[in-house]
């Protein structure tokens, strides 16, 4: 089914895979900040306010740089900011469509405790008030899904915490520098690709049927969520994560009943830049957890940099979570349920 262009034509209509076979391009935009609002106050906090796919960039820069920078990064999912936010503190409040009321409270707040703010979004609401008050604006291209605009929301919010000091722009810089990398790197999963030699229609067959549960390092823990949104939202499936070494603290006790034809798919992320310990106690779990629970895919995530392995990673949970969907015979695009829950809201 997945080498039959017929198929993947009727099942994916709205041509999500045209739109992620050209990701590779979002690593090299040009964002450009309006109202370059900044009166020289020092940054000693750094929150992204966002919800979903939103937030998703945030979290990858947060595990990417907290080990590189001085200040420390939180990622607000909620209506509100925590008590420390004030003056000192770079409120990024990011939502692709301008609308969501979690980030538009959050923005409310920042306004009324005084913080250091900056916007990055398509539209909607916040960008009205970003123009009305002349709050930096950092504008998303339009007419995605979040989820498939996450290196645009990457570059911009990189973009926004240089421009406010926070960060060195050698970050944003760096993402920029693997656009064409990422172009040869991701040609082979396209859909005129055969599944014998396209490893993101071969991820999607080991999935297809099976709740399926994403295990990273901490560092990459959020590519595993990543993939665990994709799965939620394009295959419209149920999908769980975890990290290392968090799992073998809890979760890892939640394999040891029952027998091991349990219906879920298990992939592990493996990267050469995790600590030694997290790689034994992947190669460990997988074999203490033999016959108890189904043996882990690896996935070897590929790059010469942690940011390079977690946009490769991004890229491929994308083009494998549309084949998971149009095996399931769903269409990718839509999150109709998502958009009628906000209506009642």
């Amino acid at each position: 089914m997945l080498d039959d262009l017929r198929v993947i034509q009727q099942r994916d209509a709205r041509g999500a895979l045209d739109v992620i076979a050209n990701q590779w391009e979002q690593a090299k935009y040009d964002v450009d900040i309006k109202h370059w609002e900044h009166d020289g106050r020092r940054i000693e906090k750094i929150i992204v306010a966002g919800m979903g796919g939103s937030a998703l960039a945030a979290l990858i820069i947060k595990n990417w740089l907290e080990s590189e920078i001085d200040k420390p990064i939180e990622v607000i999912r909620n209506y509100n900011l925590p008590a420390y936010a004030n003056e000192n503190t770079l409120v990024i409040c990011s939502s692709y469509s301008g609308n969501t009321e979690e980030t538009l409270s959050c923005l409310d707040v920042a306004i009324k405790r005084g913080c250091q703010i900056a916007i990055t979004t398509s539209g909607g609401k916040l960008k009205e008030i970003a123009d009305e008050r002349k709050i930096s604006l950092a504008e998303l291209p339009g007419g995605l899904q979040p989820r498939m605009a996450l290196i645009y929301n990457l570059r911009t919010t990189l973009k926004l915490m240089a421009h406010f000091g926070a960060i060195d722009y050698k970050y944003f810089d760096q993402v920029g520098q693997y656009s064409d990398w990422l172009r040869d790197e991701t040609a082979g999963w396209k859909k005129d690709v055969d599944s014998g030699v396209n490893p993101a229609k071969q991820i999607a067959l080991l999935a297809v049927g099976k709740t399926s549960i994403f295990y990273a390092s901490h560092t990459f823990a959020p590519l595993a969520y990543k993939w665990k949104i994709s799965w939620n939202e394009t295959s419209k499936n149920l999908a769980f994560c975890n990290e290392m070494p968090e799992f073998n603290h809890n979760e890892f006790m939640g394999w040891a009943s029952h027998p091991v034809q349990k219906p879920y798919a298990v992939f592990d992320f493996m990267s050469q830049f995790d600590h030694s310990q997290i790689k034994k106690r992947f190669a460990l779990s997988d074999r203490l957890l033999s016959g108890r629970r189904p043996k882990a895919h690896v996935i070897n995530l590929q790059g010469d940099s942690v940011i390079a392995q977690m946009l490769w990673g991004c890229i491929l949970a994308d083009f494998a979570s549309v084949y998971v969907a149009i095996l399931n015979g769903v269409d990718p695009t839509p999150v109709a349920l998502i958009e009628k829950l906000k209506k009642y809201l």
